[in-house]
């Protein structure tokens, strides 16, 4: 009996979904100049409508490590992101240049096209991070999950309240581009399904048996419809119910991320001063090239050559494994935790080891702590002024709100809409908070808890 695989030639579909009046349907990118010309390939254009998006931008002004940086060095969600993209890109074009000398590339793809799919996901992979993080994404969890708010709740279903108690970036990021932006609520940016497939690394709901047992997942029950015209355009092998096997692309995404956090992490830290200069050194030396970088007294520059080597050498492994487990990939039967788990012990154990480092000397530096202590009471603040004024309007309508209320309802971007169920206003809240910056959220915050108002 043959093992069931996916195919390349469905996986890196071209085909864009819209959807109208609750049904997904097929698009086609508009003809353009460009287009026409053969200027811009279908991925080319994903990168541009993730590039454009105000959602991207924002990450500029959103947490990567250290919230609300003071040093213009460091790393935010955006510089990040291109950073990831940049290493996501190398590692596509390198595999599809292998998969192109197999004989395993489909006609009508270069290696270029393996390499632009990955760039696009690594461009979008963030780009539902809320303000302050991990921590902002804990802070959303906790008020909603909070027994005093339990009865804001009622009425859900159980993968309603699920997801409205269990913010998740990732899943946020599907919901960014299938339904926030460009086409609000009609496709998003309609990007090609091939460069959708990259980025869910988690293709499950929230209620999912795998998503309780990771409590990671990338589909609120919002995307689901659309989603489903994805995998199925993509071959994507279901899993079970709300549950498919990862495209294989998403790990070469995965990875990228992985690398460039371990690694530059590290380099922000030596740059803000938590970290010696040596201790990066000592992880990251001994990959060769050493003699040039010991005579190098500037500790940036010292910095910098190390991670480019790092980075040389971290691609070139995740690529060569890749290929090695391709057949396990497309059966959806990867045996590791992720590309990084089966690389060579070398890379495997100092990107490890950097994020034990990290974990122990970063993460936990009293300057992050106290500002992500600072996150919960700041996001809660929003919270408890827009929920229960949501929550009201939906339940009882216009006339049961209260003045307070009435004037909390104007915070949101777009008013609730006629006919809108309790699920679709609280994601609209979800969103509204999700999309803030680190600045936005700690302002509104500040004016609206009457603190400093004269």
């Amino acid at each position: 009996m043959n093992t069931p695989r996916m195919q390349w030639q469905q996986l890196l579909s071209t085909r864009r979904f819209k959807l109208i009046d609750q049904e997904v349907r097929q698009t086609r990118t508009p003809a353009t100049l460009e287009g026409a010309a053969g200027l811009r390939s279908d991925f080319h254009i994903d990168h541009d409508r993730v590039v454009f998006s105000s959602a991207f931008r924002r990450l500029g002004r959103k947490t990567q490590v250290h919230p609300l940086a003071h040093n213009d060095h460091t790393h935010n969600r955006l510089t990040h992101s291109v950073e990831v993209a940049s290493v996501g890109r190398s590692l596509g074009n390198r595999v599809g240049a292998m998969m192109q000398a197999q004989g395993l590339l489909p006609d009508g793809y270069t290696p270029f096209d393996i390499g632009g799919a990955v760039q696009v996901a690594c461009l979008a992979h963030d780009i539902g991070n809320p303000p302050f993080g991990h921590t902002g994404e804990d802070a959303l969890r906790e008020w909603f999950r909070h027994p005093q708010h339990q009865h804001l709740l009622a009425g859900l279903s159980a993968a309603e309240r699920q997801d409205i108690q269990t913010y998740e970036g990732n899943a946020h990021s599907l919901r960014m581009v299938a339904s926030l932006e460009m086409y609000q609520g009609e496709g998003g940016m309609r990007l090609t399904s091939a460069a959708l497939g990259a980025l869910i690394k988690y293709p499950w709901t929230s209620d999912a048996p795998r998503a309780q047992a990771r409590g990671k997942f990338n589909i609120y029950r919002a995307e689901l419809p659309y989603f489903e015209h994805v995998a199925a355009e993509l071959g994507l092998l279901r899993k079970g119910e709300n549950e498919w096997a990862r495209h294989p692309l998403s790990y070469l995404m995965e990875a990228a991320d992985d690398i460039c956090y371990a690694i530059l992490d590290l380099e922000d830290a030596v740059e803000i001063g938590i970290l010696d200069v040596r201790e990066f050194e000592m992880l990251f030396s001994h990959f060769g090239e050493t003699e040039r970088i010991w005579q190098t007294h500037d500790i940036s520059q010292k910095c910098a050559m190390l991670r480019g080597i790092a980075v040389g050498r971290c691609v070139a492994e995740v690529a060569e494994k890749f290929m090695l487990h391709q057949d396990t990939l497309l059966a959806g039967t990867f045996p590791g935790k992720d590309l990084i788990d089966v690389c060579a012990p070398e890379i495997k154990h100092t990107l490890l080891n950097a994020k034990a480092l990290a974990s122990q000397k970063v993460y936990r530096h009293r300057t992050k702590l106290v500002t992500e202590l600072a996150s919960y009471p700041c996001i809660g603040t929003v919270l408890d002024i827009l929920v229960p004024a949501v929550h009201t309007r939906i339940t009882r309508g216009d006339d049961a709100l209260n003045a307070r209320q009435a004037l909390a309802l104007g915070l949101l971007p777009q008013p609730l809409a006629e006919g809108q169920t309790l699920y679709q206003a609280y994601m609209g809240v979800l969103d509204y908070i999700g999309a803030m910056t680190d600045n936005y959220a700690a302002n509104l915050a500040r004016e609206i808890s009457g603190v400093g108002i004269l």
